[in-house]
């Protein structure tokens, strides 16, 4: 059976299923099935996203995006700054 990757918004929105149908005193474990995740998918979810509404899920893969550009352009300038620092030295 293939994996089914859910995008945050998707994960927010059944993580809230899942609290409506337990408020309806329906089982955890069921509510879980009735959604279509396994219980470990679902308490990892709940882990990651537990708190989080839509408009913060969108920040969020914003600021991850700014942070892996930020990150790359970091590496960048120190592999820069080394190969000047071994040009200086003298060791080419």
């Amino acid at each position: 059976m293939p994996r089914k990757s859910y995008k945050p918004e998707e994960i927010v929105a059944k993580l809230r299923q899942v609290d409506v149908l337990t408020s309806q005193r329906q089982g955890v474990a069921e509510a879980i099935r009735s959604i279509g995740v396994s219980e470990v998918t679902y308490y990892r979810w709940r882990q990651e996203f537990g708190g989080l509404k839509s408009d913060q899920i969108k920040r969020l893969r914003e600021l991850e995006t700014e942070n892996t550009r930020l990150r790359r352009a970091v590496s960048d300038l120190t592999l820069d700054k080394l190969i000047l620092q071994e040009a200086a030295r003298g060791n080419f």
